[in-house]
């Protein structure tokens, strides 16, 4: 068995560190993270410039790039064999509803999905990020899982974990995304050259959290876990618009 872990958050981030951990002993574990922070990095690609990919005394490899990046360069330059699943996280902070499309996290693991490769995003759900190790389990039992019972196509899920002790977690519980409002407005500030620059807004609060949605889940003390795709073809619109484009 062969892990790649990525994440968003940077390759020195204690979230990354302790999924790490959390998997040792279920095979070859290879790191392949950013150098630094690419929160909301989405599955942006550097196409600009090359990237260099170095690699840290811990072990970890570190590539001054996306979380995209991260994982197209180990799976189609540095592995000599494909892995067998690509894991993302563990996130400081949520990624669900409408935070997936934005998510570098998400990001990571989606790469890995397109590439053909079973791959999960988790995140630890709360501010003070206290439990680390609560998502590091919910994890390794995910990998357990498809180790014993592999996942006959290729998946790609996004779990999100309260930040509760392992104890205090009421189980798992697999969901749909739920839906926030509009985002917050940007915050204006002035440079010291008295120039307006702006902070991007908060997140918005939870507008469809109701039964069945990661939010929901979340709140009840659930782990959420979330089967993600990547077709974006509206279905329901297709006779819609070709009747549009004929009238």
């Amino acid at each position: 068995m062969r892990i790649l872990l990525s994440n968003d958050d940077g390759y020195f981030a204690p979230g990354i560190a302790c999924l790490a951990d959390a998997l040792q002993g279920l095979g070859e574990i290879i790191v392949v993270a950013p150098e630094r922070d690419r929160s909301g990095a989405s599955n942006s690609l550097t196409l600009d410039r090359p990237l260099s990919l170095r690699q840290a005394p811990n072990g970890f490899y570190f590539v001054n790039g996306t979380p995209t990046d991260c994982v197209h360069l180990a799976v189609t330059g540095m592995l000599d064999k494909l892995p067998d699943m690509v894991i993302s996280g563990i996130n400081h902070g949520a990624n669900m509803g409408d935070d997936t499309v934005y998510s570098g996290t998400v990001a990571a693991a989606t790469e890995g999905y397109l590439l053909g490769i079973p791959a999960i995003a988790v995140s630890l759900v709360g501010k003070e990020a206290s439990h680390f190790a609560t998502a590091g389990q919910v994890v390794r039992q995910l990998a357990e899982r498809f180790i014993n019972n592999p996942v006959r196509e290729p998946v790609l899920l996004n779990v999100n974990v309260p930040d509760l002790p392992h104890a205090e977690l009421a189980g798992l519980q697999v969901t749909r995304l739920g839906k926030r409002h509009k985002a917050e407005p940007v915050v204006p500030i002035t440079s010291p050259r008295n120039e307006t620059m702006y902070w991007v807004g908060a997140a918005g609060a939870a507008q469809d959290a109701g039964e069945g949605t990661d939010f929901h889940a979340v709140a009840a003390g659930f782990a959420s876990i979330t089967p993600l795709q990547v077709d974006l073809t509206h279905q329901q619109q297709l006779p819609r618009i070709r009747s549009w484009l004929a009238s």
